[in-house]
């Protein structure tokens, strides 16, 4: 059954200019001319295809031409899902805990969380805990028929979820035949290898009552280190604090690019500190530290010396990943009017990525301990009792996570004809996914600072050493003795003495494999989610009763019911409160964690009406609009309402207007409602700080001075840069909040649709979309609570209330992460497409598509507190002002060559508001990330009878990489030059 999207010219384009809606021309006929076609963003079959709402597609054969095997990562490359969650995101320090190798797409720049994605216009499993945004990872790519991407004002068409859009993935359906494809590809850098396999096998039964189709897929992408590119290197240009513009000159750039950066005063060796000038003097192993150079605001970071590089703890730019994918389709016409149809899905995938080292600072080592180095012992230790060391502990092994994934999915259900005019569907679909992952190499805090605390047998015993060394709690019958690490005479609480094993971290190596295996451990995890929808609906027109000028009223009624259950249950040690530090764990790295158990069911019904006024006279060639609503019930947020209206007025065949307006909501997710109290670590740059102050909105420094004195310390000497933990993660709390409401968006589209009779083949569409989201849930990260608390116009708001400060420095010492109901989210733009295929003269010179697709962003504003003040994110980093992708292919005989390009405009490096309040935070050069151009090229030839082919590309022709200071650049990826060939086979019979 073909729609919108599948009329429309099939052109190969790695680069993804993607089709809009079109009807077709005079030139082009498809099976589905009177035929009844569903639409996304539609219930009502119509023979027509042009729809008021602007849907762009994705087809099969874009995707097979594209070269890229993860739909995620090519989707992305519309103007409309720049910004999704790619295999960047889902990799390394980047990956949210739990997500890694999780795809998600992220409609209009407005979340996951707010994209609503379905499969044949049903719903499918979340990918995450506790959320709802699908893992496009867990839809085989060799199924799809196309995707439709739909702009706002889809909640009265499918449910909650869906305020910035939906996208829809239309499968193929009575298959028959098969369908082979392998590919292998690799980078210019010799990593990142892919290899993909599908095979579909099909047929009709029953003379041709039946048809059952099999589908097998597997997918494997290689994993990247971040070090594996030239921005991840100790080499790479950072930007950082200018240390010759302190103080502040405003002639003279704040920030400017260094190389070999480093975390100050920490090495993976270890650095040790013994007098009170807190900076280090040794290495572990006893040689003098280099500290390279200080700078000073820049988070204590360093360049050169002995210090650890910072890109060495980003981990993986793409995790390593397994995909293994089993889909049966099977439908059967139980009448002639009446069809049987299911689905079943398994998918089994396996996800690895290297994340960070644990870490050390300003931990203390008793003098007692024999594993010191002689030359360190004999500079003195006298002030401390012992000394205290720094170490980035990558001898430990790094915190990794395994992750294996089982996911089923089900659909059953029943279509068919009432009479003439009027359809049936009812259908049930079932959704799990059970994940289990792996955090590797956690410290477990007793053993830890018990094995540290090393003792020679007999210096303890007699008086006199003897070389035998072991730790003190082993024979002191109990203690943990390590005074300067706050669990003095505390009782070990995971083992017992006798078990302990010395500890020697003096030089990278240090550490034997017996001490490592008893303070670290593997925590496992997992989580189900399940998901239940029963829908049904009747669908058709009301033409044997009456009609209008412009044809039979069309009609589509149903109802609804959904449940979503998550529950995820951490490792038994992760939950595991110590006797001696209430409301810590007993691990050192990995925060407190808490079960999260919740769930809800929403009964809806749902009705749309489209009324086709006139057509076929003067000046009204059509003129139609469909009035679309749906009433939810949730057992979370009570009663919600959802509505659109739109409509389309063609004065002539060769043009056609288009517009409409929505009232949307999206109910609260299970994570954000129920997630228990729970531990978090994140990051600060403190807003307050000197170097900060000019970068925010003009409350900020009065905010920040009202702030800090009313804690009773001295502004005017506040520098949160000299905190010794300033580059560490801060432990922290994250919270649910039941108090939570629905979010509600607003949402107006108008477009106009050319296909002028004069210039056929040629399609032109231009839509503007306009989204405003109230009472949006937003989880602010550590840094946006802080900024947002000083920011705001006063400082009574729920961001102060979040974070707690010391009386003593000032310090941010505590804070609470809490999904709140913030003041608005509105973003608004357009998108152009042209699609132009001819075939010059006789048809000798074979036949060219032409595609192109340009989105502009005309703004991005957030409101994060009532009272605040609006955050400007259009043309920032992430937001550029422009994109776009356009590609031209030629196919002659059996042979095809497509060339694409892709245009990523100017972005922002840094926020509008801190160019405003310190314009020479950076030479105007460096302020702006250049635009870029992508290109894309890839060749086919096919077999006389069109069975086989053989095809290869080059994607990223030239080499583009992130620009200076990037390790990653929204549009532009870290791949760099990608090579990919492989091989087809098709045939509409099983025998060859």
């Amino acid at each position: 059954m073909l729609t919108v999207g599948a009329i429309g010219l099939s052109v190969a384009m790695p680069s993804l200019a993607a089709a809009q809606d079109a009807v077709p021309s005079d030139t082009e006929t498809t099976e589905a001319e009177g035929e009844a076609i569903v639409v996304t963003g539609t219930r009502i079959q119509r023979p027509e295809a042009a729809t008021a709402t602007p849907v762009v597609a994705i087809t099969s054969e874009n995707i097979i031409q594209s070269g890229v095997n993860n739909v995620t990562e090519l989707l992305s490359q519309t103007p409309a899902l720049f910004n999704s969650e790619t295999n960047f995101d889902a990799a390394g320090s980047q990956a949210r805990t739990g997500a890694a190798g999780v795809n998600l797409l992220n409609l209009r720049n407005l979340g996951a969380n707010r994209t609503l994605t379905l499969v044949n216009g049903r719903r499918h499993v979340a990918g995450v805990s506790g959320e709802a945004g699908v893992d496009t990872n867990t839809i085989p790519v060799s199924l799809i028929e196309r995707v439709d991407v739909l702009t706002g004002g889809v909640s009265s068409i499918y449910g909650a979820d869906g305020v910035s859009g939906v996208v829809n993935f239309v499968m193929k359906r009575d298959f028959e035949g098969i369908d082979i494809r392998a590919q292998n590809g690799i980078s210019d850098f010799g990593d990142a290898d892919s290899k993909f396999f599908s095979a579909t096998v099909g047929t009709n039964f029953a003379d041709d009552r039946g048809n059952i189709a099999l589908n097998y897929e597997f997918r494997k992408d290689g994993r990247v280190g971040f070090g594996d590119r030239p921005a991840g290197r100790y080499e790479a240009d950072t930007l950082v604090r200018n240390p010759n513009d302190i103080p502040d000159d405003p002639n003279v750039p704040d920030n400017i690019f260094l190389n070999q950066i480093g975390y100050a005063d920490s090495s993976p060796g270890g650095a040790l500190v013994i007098d009170g000038s807190f900076a280090p003097v040794f290495n572990g192993d006893g040689r003098p530290y280099d500290p390279g150079t200080f700078l000073p605001q820049s988070g204590f970071l360093a360049q050169g010396g002995d210090n650890t590089p910072i890109n060495d703890y980003q981990g993986d730019l793409q995790a390593g990943t397994k995909h293994h994918s089993f889909n049966a389709l099977f439908n059967f016409e139980l009448t002639p009017d009446v069809r049987l149809f299911a689905e079943g899905k398994y998918v089994r995938s396996k996800n690895f990525t290297v994340a960070q080292p644990s870490f050390d600072f300003f931990t203390f080592i008793s003098e007692d301990n024999p594993f010191i180095p002689e030359n360190v012992r004999a500079a003195g230790l006298d002030e401390f009792g012992g000394l205290l060391f720094n170490r980035d502990n990558f001898d430990f092994g790094t915190r990794n996570e395994n992750f294996e994934r089982d996911l089923y999915r089900g659909v059953i259900g029943i279509d068919g004809n009432l009479s003439s005019n009027v359809r049936f569907e009812a259908s049930y679909v079932y959704g799990r996914n059970d994940t289990q992952y792996i955090s590797t190499n956690q410290r477990i805090e007793d053993r830890y600072f018990a094995a540290l605390d090393v003792v020679d047998v007999g210096q303890f015993n007699t008086g006199t050493p003897n070389g035998v060394f072991d730790c003190r709690v082993n024979l002191d019958g109990g203690a943990i003795v390590d005074a300067g690490n706050g669990n003095y005479g505390q009782a070990p609480q995971t083992f017992t003495p006798g078990q302990c094993v010395p500890l020697n971290i003096f030089g990278e190596g240090a550490p034997s494999q017996a001490a490592l295996d008893f303070v670290l451990t593997d925590t496992s995890n997992r989580y189900r989610i399940e998901q239940h929808v029963a829908n049904a609906f009747i669908s058709g027109d009301f033409g044997n009763f009456f009609e209008l000028p412009g044809g039979a009223v069309n009609f589509a009624f149903g109802g609804e019911y959904r449940k979503e259950k998550s529950n995820f249950q951490p490792d038994a040690i992760s939950t595991q409160v110590t006797d001696f530090d209430e409301g810590s764990g007993v691990l050192a790295d990995l925060a407190l964690l808490a079960p999260e158990v919740g769930s809800f069911d929403v009964w809806e019904a749902f009705g749309e009406i489209n009324v086709p006024l006139l057509s076929d006279r003067p000046f009204f060639e059509v003129l139609e609009f469909t009035v679309a609503g749906r009433l939810s019930d949730y057992s979370t947020v009570g009663t919600t309402e959802a509505w659109s209206i739109n409509g389309q007025w063609a004065p002539i065949r060769d043009i056609r207007f288009r517009g409409g307006y929505s009232e949307s909501v999206r109910a609260p997710n299970i994570t954000e409602l129920f997630s228990p109290r729970s531990g978090t670590f994140a990051f600060i740059d403190d807003p307050c700080g000197p170097e900060n102050l000019n970068q925010g909105t003009q409350f900020r420094e009065a905010n920040c001075r009202a702030l800090i004195e009313g804690l009773g310390v001295d502004f005017d000497t506040f520098d949160p840069a000299s905190d010794i933990n300033a580059s560490a993660s801060r432990e922290g709390v994250f919270s649910g909040n039941r108090n939570l409401t629905e979010e509600s968006a607003t949402t107006w589209t108008a477009g106009v649709v050319l296909q002028p009779q004069f210039v056929r083949g040629l399609t032109i569409t231009a839509d503007w979309y306009d989204i405003r989201l109230t009472d949006a849930v937003r989880t602010p990260s550590l840094n946006e609570t802080a900024e947002f608390c000083v920011d705001s116009a006063t400082l009574d708001n729920v961001f102060c209330d979040a974070i707690t400060r010391s009386t003593t420095d000032g310090f941010v010492t505590n804070y609470l992460l809490s999904p709140q109901n913030v003041a608005f989210i509105e973003t608004a733009g357009a998108d152009v497409t042209v699609n132009y295929a001819f075939t010059p003269g006789s048809g000798s010179l074979g036949r060219f598509n032409l595609r192109g697709t340009v989105g502009y962003l005309d703004k991005l504003n957030v409101l994060p507190a009532n009272g605040g003040i609006v955050d400007d994110n259009q043309g920032e980093n992430g937001a550029p002002e422009w994109v776009g992708t356009a590609d031209v292919t030629w196919t002659l005989d059996n042979f095809t060559l497509n060339y694409g390009v892709q245009y990523i405009g100017d972005q922002l490096r840094f926020e509008k508001d801190v160019i405003a309040g310190d314009p020479d935070i950076a030479a105007p050069e460096v302020l702006t990330i250049n635009d870029r151009f992508i290109h894309d090229i890839r060749a086919e030839i096919s077999t006389d009878d069109e069975r086989g082919s053989f095809f290869l590309g080059v994607n990223n022709l030239t080499n583009e990489l992130p620009t200076r200071g990037l390790a990653f650049q929204q549009g532009v990826g870290w791949m760099g030059r990608y090579f990919y060939a492989g091989v087809r086979f098709t045939t509409d019979q099983l025998g060859f």
